[in-house]
Protein backbone atom coordinates (compact mmCIF):
# COMPACT_ATOMS: atom_id res chain seq x y z
CA UNK A 1 0.00 0.00 0.00
CA UNK A 2 1.47 3.35 -1.04
CA UNK A 3 1.74 6.38 1.22
CA UNK A 4 -1.24 8.26 -0.25
CA UNK A 5 -3.60 5.37 0.33
CA UNK A 6 -2.25 4.79 3.87
CA UNK A 7 -2.84 8.47 4.63
CA UNK A 8 -6.43 8.31 3.37
CA UNK A 9 -7.30 5.14 5.25
CA UNK A 10 -5.53 5.93 8.54
CA UNK A 11 -6.24 9.65 8.78
CA UNK A 12 -2.51 10.28 9.35
CA UNK A 13 -1.11 12.94 7.05
CA UNK A 14 1.45 12.01 4.42
CA UNK A 15 3.79 14.55 5.99
CA UNK A 16 3.60 12.76 9.37
CA UNK A 17 4.11 9.37 7.68
CA UNK A 18 7.27 10.71 6.05
CA UNK A 19 8.41 12.02 9.45
CA UNK A 20 7.86 8.60 11.03
CA UNK A 21 9.97 7.16 8.24
CA UNK A 22 12.76 9.74 8.64
CA UNK A 23 13.15 9.09 12.38
CA UNK A 24 13.04 5.33 11.92
CA UNK A 25 9.78 4.86 13.78
CA UNK A 26 7.68 3.38 10.94
CA UNK A 27 9.87 2.91 7.88
CA UNK A 28 8.00 1.19 5.05
CA UNK A 29 9.60 -2.15 4.33
CA UNK A 30 9.10 -1.96 0.57
CA UNK A 31 9.53 0.28 -2.43
CA UNK A 32 7.75 0.20 -5.75
CA UNK A 33 9.64 -0.14 -9.01
CA UNK A 34 9.39 3.64 -9.27
CA UNK A 35 10.91 4.08 -5.80
CA UNK A 36 7.75 5.04 -3.95
CA UNK A 37 7.24 3.96 -0.33
CA UNK A 38 5.16 0.82 0.03
CA UNK A 39 3.72 -0.29 3.37
CA UNK A 40 3.18 -3.93 4.27
CA UNK A 41 0.52 -5.27 6.63
CA UNK A 42 3.18 -5.45 9.38
CA UNK A 43 4.06 -1.79 8.73
CA UNK A 44 0.40 -0.80 9.05
CA UNK A 45 0.07 -2.72 12.30
CA UNK A 46 3.14 -0.94 13.71
CA UNK A 47 1.71 2.40 12.54
CA UNK A 48 -1.52 1.81 14.45
CA UNK A 49 0.49 0.78 17.52
CA UNK A 50 2.40 4.06 17.27
CA UNK A 51 -0.81 6.08 17.10
CA UNK A 52 -2.29 4.20 20.04
CA UNK A 53 0.74 4.87 22.22
CA UNK A 54 0.86 8.52 21.18
CA UNK A 55 -2.79 8.87 22.21
CA UNK A 56 -1.67 8.05 25.77
CA UNK A 57 0.72 10.98 25.71
CA UNK A 58 4.00 9.18 25.00
CA UNK A 59 6.67 11.06 23.09
CA UNK A 60 8.00 9.60 19.82
CA UNK A 61 11.18 8.51 21.61
CA UNK A 62 9.14 6.68 24.24
CA UNK A 63 6.96 5.11 21.54
CA UNK A 64 10.02 3.77 19.75
CA UNK A 65 11.45 2.37 22.98
CA UNK A 66 8.11 0.75 23.81
CA UNK A 67 8.02 -0.99 20.45
CA UNK A 68 11.69 -1.91 20.04
CA UNK A 69 13.27 -2.23 23.51
CA UNK A 70 12.41 -5.52 25.31
CA UNK A 71 13.60 -4.01 28.61
CA UNK A 72 11.23 -1.05 28.33
CA UNK A 73 8.92 -0.99 31.39
CA UNK A 74 5.52 0.42 30.44
CA UNK A 75 4.45 0.78 34.08
CA UNK A 76 7.07 3.50 34.70
CA UNK A 77 5.88 5.51 31.73
CA UNK A 78 2.23 5.04 32.61
CA UNK A 79 2.91 6.23 36.17
CA UNK A 80 4.61 9.34 34.82
CA UNK A 81 1.75 9.96 32.42
CA UNK A 82 -0.79 9.62 35.23
CA UNK A 83 1.10 12.23 37.25
CA UNK A 84 1.42 14.57 34.28
CA UNK A 85 -2.27 14.19 33.46
CA UNK A 86 -3.29 15.01 37.01
CA UNK A 87 -1.09 18.10 36.96
CA UNK A 88 -2.63 19.18 33.65
CA UNK A 89 -6.14 18.63 35.01
CA UNK A 90 -5.26 20.70 38.09
CA UNK A 91 -4.04 23.53 35.84
CA UNK A 92 -7.20 23.34 33.77
CA UNK A 93 -9.39 23.35 36.88
CA UNK A 94 -7.51 26.38 38.17
CA UNK A 95 -8.11 28.14 34.86
CA UNK A 96 -11.80 27.20 35.02
CA UNK A 97 -11.97 28.54 38.56
CA UNK A 98 -10.45 31.85 37.45
CA UNK A 99 -12.87 32.16 34.55
CA UNK A 100 -15.84 31.43 36.81
CA UNK A 101 -14.65 34.00 39.33
CA UNK A 102 -14.25 36.61 36.60
CA UNK A 103 -17.71 35.77 35.22
CA UNK A 104 -19.34 35.95 38.66
CA UNK A 105 -17.85 39.41 39.18
CA UNK A 106 -19.94 40.67 36.26
CA UNK A 107 -17.22 42.88 34.79
CA UNK A 108 -18.53 45.63 32.53
CA UNK A 109 -15.10 46.53 31.19
CA UNK A 110 -11.96 44.58 30.41
CA UNK A 111 -10.20 46.63 33.06
CA UNK A 112 -12.55 45.17 35.69
CA UNK A 113 -11.92 41.61 34.49
CA UNK A 114 -8.17 42.12 34.43
CA UNK A 115 -8.29 43.55 37.94
CA UNK A 116 -9.97 40.39 39.24
CA UNK A 117 -7.41 38.19 37.50
CA UNK A 118 -4.57 40.32 38.86
CA UNK A 119 -5.90 40.05 42.41
CA UNK A 120 -6.22 36.26 42.14
CA UNK A 121 -2.69 35.97 40.77
CA UNK A 122 -1.25 38.09 43.58
CA UNK A 123 -3.09 36.08 46.22
CA UNK A 124 -1.67 32.86 44.74
CA UNK A 125 1.91 34.13 44.71
CA UNK A 126 4.55 31.88 46.22
CA UNK A 127 5.85 34.86 48.22
CA UNK A 128 3.92 35.30 51.52
CA UNK A 129 4.83 38.99 51.70
CA UNK A 130 3.25 39.60 48.29
CA UNK A 131 0.09 37.78 49.33
CA UNK A 132 -0.08 39.79 52.55
CA UNK A 133 0.51 43.10 50.77
CA UNK A 134 -2.16 42.26 48.21
CA UNK A 135 -4.67 41.43 50.95
CA UNK A 136 -3.99 44.62 52.87
CA UNK A 137 -4.15 46.80 49.76
CA UNK A 138 -7.65 45.58 48.87
CA UNK A 139 -9.28 46.00 52.26
CA UNK A 140 -12.30 48.27 52.29
CA UNK A 141 -12.15 49.17 48.61
CA UNK A 142 -13.46 47.90 45.32
CA UNK A 143 -16.54 45.91 44.29
CA UNK A 144 -18.22 43.39 46.57
CA UNK A 145 -17.11 40.35 44.56
CA UNK A 146 -13.64 40.96 45.99
CA UNK A 147 -14.81 39.61 49.36
CA UNK A 148 -15.44 36.18 47.85
CA UNK A 149 -12.02 36.17 46.19
CA UNK A 150 -10.36 37.12 49.47
CA UNK A 151 -12.35 34.48 51.37
CA UNK A 152 -11.30 31.74 48.96
CA UNK A 153 -7.67 32.77 49.30
CA UNK A 154 -8.03 32.78 53.08
CA UNK A 155 -9.33 29.21 53.20
CA UNK A 156 -6.28 28.01 51.27
CA UNK A 157 -3.77 30.14 53.19
CA UNK A 158 -1.40 28.34 55.58
CA UNK A 159 0.79 31.28 56.60
CA UNK A 160 -0.73 32.71 59.82
CA UNK A 161 0.34 36.28 59.07
CA UNK A 162 -1.14 36.24 55.59
CA UNK A 163 -4.29 34.54 56.91
CA UNK A 164 -4.65 37.32 59.47
CA UNK A 165 -4.34 39.98 56.77
CA UNK A 166 -6.90 38.20 54.61
CA UNK A 167 -9.31 37.83 57.53
CA UNK A 168 -8.97 41.56 58.23
CA UNK A 169 -9.53 42.38 54.55
CA UNK A 170 -12.66 40.19 54.38
CA UNK A 171 -14.07 41.82 57.51
CA UNK A 172 -13.49 45.31 56.07
CA UNK A 173 -14.92 44.46 52.65
CA UNK A 174 -18.48 45.36 53.71
CA UNK A 175 -19.75 42.42 51.68
CA UNK A 176 -20.52 39.81 54.31
CA UNK A 177 -23.04 37.88 52.20
CA UNK A 178 -20.51 37.35 49.39
CA UNK A 179 -17.90 36.17 51.88
CA UNK A 180 -20.36 33.90 53.69
CA UNK A 181 -21.26 32.20 50.41
CA UNK A 182 -17.67 30.92 50.37
CA UNK A 183 -17.07 30.49 54.10
CA UNK A 184 -20.22 28.63 55.20
CA UNK A 185 -19.65 25.53 53.03
CA UNK A 186 -16.06 25.44 54.33
CA UNK A 187 -17.37 24.71 57.84
CA UNK A 188 -18.01 21.17 56.57
CA UNK A 189 -14.60 20.79 54.93
CA UNK A 190 -12.84 17.48 55.67
CA UNK A 191 -9.76 19.53 56.56
CA UNK A 192 -9.71 20.86 60.12
CA UNK A 193 -7.54 23.93 59.42
CA UNK A 194 -9.93 25.03 56.66
CA UNK A 195 -12.93 24.71 59.01
CA UNK A 196 -11.17 26.74 61.67
CA UNK A 197 -10.09 29.49 59.29
CA UNK A 198 -13.68 29.68 58.07
CA UNK A 199 -15.28 30.01 61.51
CA UNK A 200 -12.63 32.48 62.71
CA UNK A 201 -13.47 34.71 59.75
CA UNK A 202 -17.23 34.36 60.16
CA UNK A 203 -16.76 35.40 63.79
CA UNK A 204 -15.38 38.73 62.56
CA UNK A 205 -18.30 39.47 60.24
CA UNK A 206 -21.15 41.70 61.34
CA UNK A 207 -24.80 41.10 60.63
CA UNK A 208 -27.65 38.77 61.48
CA UNK A 209 -26.73 36.17 58.88
CA UNK A 210 -23.24 35.72 60.30
CA UNK A 211 -24.77 35.45 63.77
CA UNK A 212 -27.18 32.77 62.58
CA UNK A 213 -24.32 30.79 61.06
CA UNK A 214 -22.39 30.98 64.34
CA UNK A 215 -25.45 29.85 66.28
CA UNK A 216 -25.71 26.80 64.05
CA UNK A 217 -22.01 26.13 64.62
CA UNK A 218 -22.58 25.69 68.37
CA UNK A 219 -23.55 22.10 67.58
CA UNK A 220 -20.60 21.46 65.27
CA UNK A 221 -18.68 18.23 65.77
CA UNK A 222 -15.35 20.09 65.58
CA UNK A 223 -14.60 21.39 69.06
CA UNK A 224 -12.51 24.28 67.75
CA UNK A 225 -15.35 25.44 65.49
CA UNK A 226 -17.87 25.13 68.31
CA UNK A 227 -15.72 27.05 70.76
CA UNK A 228 -14.82 29.86 68.36
CA UNK A 229 -18.51 30.30 67.59
CA UNK A 230 -19.39 30.40 71.31
CA UNK A 231 -16.82 33.09 72.09
CA UNK A 232 -17.99 35.21 69.16
CA UNK A 233 -21.66 34.85 70.10
CA UNK A 234 -20.92 35.56 73.75
CA UNK A 235 -19.17 38.76 72.74
CA UNK A 236 -22.30 39.67 70.78
CA UNK A 237 -24.38 39.11 73.91
CA UNK A 238 -26.05 35.85 72.85
CA UNK A 239 -27.09 33.75 75.86
CA UNK A 240 -27.33 30.68 73.64
CA UNK A 241 -23.55 30.43 73.87
CA UNK A 242 -23.59 29.76 77.65
CA UNK A 243 -23.65 25.92 77.52
CA UNK A 244 -20.67 25.76 75.18
CA UNK A 245 -18.78 28.43 77.14
CA UNK A 246 -19.32 26.35 80.28
CA UNK A 247 -18.11 23.29 78.38
CA UNK A 248 -14.93 25.24 77.55
CA UNK A 249 -14.30 26.04 81.20
CA UNK A 250 -14.83 22.41 82.17
CA UNK A 251 -12.59 21.12 79.38
CA UNK A 252 -9.87 23.71 79.85
CA UNK A 253 -9.93 24.94 76.25
CA UNK A 254 -9.65 28.73 76.21
CA UNK A 255 -11.21 28.53 79.65
CA UNK A 256 -10.07 31.98 80.76
CA UNK A 257 -11.62 33.62 77.70
CA UNK A 258 -14.77 31.56 78.18
CA UNK A 259 -15.05 32.55 81.88
CA UNK A 260 -14.60 36.24 81.04
CA UNK A 261 -17.28 35.98 78.37
CA UNK A 262 -19.65 34.31 80.83
CA UNK A 263 -19.09 37.17 83.24
CA UNK A 264 -19.80 39.72 80.52
CA UNK A 265 -23.03 37.94 79.57
CA UNK A 266 -24.15 37.77 83.19
CA UNK A 267 -23.71 41.51 83.66
CA UNK A 268 -25.26 42.38 80.31
CA UNK A 269 -28.43 40.35 80.86
CA UNK A 270 -28.57 40.45 84.65
CA UNK A 271 -28.43 36.67 84.80
CA UNK A 272 -25.58 36.27 87.28
CA UNK A 273 -27.73 34.38 89.78
CA UNK A 274 -28.91 31.68 87.39
CA UNK A 275 -25.48 31.41 85.77
CA UNK A 276 -23.78 31.04 89.14
CA UNK A 277 -26.25 28.28 89.98
CA UNK A 278 -25.41 26.45 86.74
CA UNK A 279 -21.69 26.65 87.48
CA UNK A 280 -22.27 25.43 91.03
CA UNK A 281 -24.18 22.43 89.66
CA UNK A 282 -21.30 21.67 87.29
CA UNK A 283 -18.91 21.80 90.26
CA UNK A 284 -21.12 19.39 92.19
CA UNK A 285 -21.02 16.87 89.31
CA UNK A 286 -17.22 16.70 89.24
CA UNK A 287 -15.10 14.63 91.57
CA UNK A 288 -13.18 16.37 94.34
CA UNK A 289 -9.71 17.55 93.37
CA UNK A 290 -10.39 17.56 89.64
CA UNK A 291 -8.98 20.33 87.47
CA UNK A 292 -12.46 21.01 86.11
CA UNK A 293 -13.78 21.87 89.60
CA UNK A 294 -10.91 24.31 90.06
CA UNK A 295 -11.55 26.05 86.74
CA UNK A 296 -15.28 26.29 87.46
CA UNK A 297 -14.62 27.78 90.88
CA UNK A 298 -12.27 30.32 89.31
CA UNK A 299 -14.97 31.18 86.75
CA UNK A 300 -17.25 32.26 89.60
CA UNK A 301 -14.82 35.10 90.17
CA UNK A 302 -15.87 36.62 86.83
CA UNK A 303 -19.50 36.97 87.98
CA UNK A 304 -20.94 39.79 90.13
CA UNK A 305 -20.11 39.08 93.79
CA UNK A 306 -23.68 39.53 95.02
CA UNK A 307 -24.82 36.55 92.97
CA UNK A 308 -21.95 34.24 93.82
CA UNK A 309 -21.44 34.92 97.52
CA UNK A 310 -23.80 32.22 98.87
CA UNK A 311 -22.27 29.64 96.55
CA UNK A 312 -18.70 30.68 97.39
CA UNK A 313 -19.51 30.57 101.08
CA UNK A 314 -20.67 26.96 100.74
CA UNK A 315 -17.64 25.98 98.63
CA UNK A 316 -15.24 27.63 101.10
CA UNK A 317 -16.40 25.19 103.78
CA UNK A 318 -16.40 22.14 101.52
CA UNK A 319 -14.12 19.10 101.60
CA UNK A 320 -12.34 19.93 98.34
CA UNK A 321 -9.34 21.86 99.65
CA UNK A 322 -8.36 23.43 96.31
CA UNK A 323 -11.86 24.67 95.56
CA UNK A 324 -12.29 25.85 99.18
CA UNK A 325 -9.08 27.86 98.91
CA UNK A 326 -10.25 29.54 95.70
CA UNK A 327 -13.69 30.28 97.14
CA UNK A 328 -12.16 31.77 100.28
CA UNK A 329 -9.87 33.99 98.21
CA UNK A 330 -12.76 35.21 96.07
CA UNK A 331 -14.81 36.03 99.17
CA UNK A 332 -11.91 37.99 100.66
CA UNK A 333 -11.41 39.82 97.38
CA UNK A 334 -15.10 40.72 97.33
CA UNK A 335 -14.90 42.09 100.88
CA UNK A 336 -11.86 44.21 100.02
CA UNK A 337 -13.55 45.67 96.97
CA UNK A 338 -16.61 46.50 99.04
Amino acid sequence: MRIGEVARRSGISARMLRHYDSVGLVPPTGRTAAGYREYSEADLQRLFHVESLRSLGLSLVEVQRALDDPAFAPSDVVDRLVTATRERIAREEELLHRLQRVRSSGPERWADALHVVSLMRELQSGDPSRRQTSALSTAGSGPSHRAATLAEALLAETDPNVAGALRWAVERSDAADEALAVLVPALDSPEGPVRRRAVATIAELAGDRAGAVLTGALDHTDQAVRHTAALALGTRGELGAVPVLTEMVVGGHLDVDAAETLGSLARRHDTAGSLAGEIAEEIRKRRAGSAARIRLAQALGELPAAATRPILDTLSRGADADVARIATYLLQLSDEQG
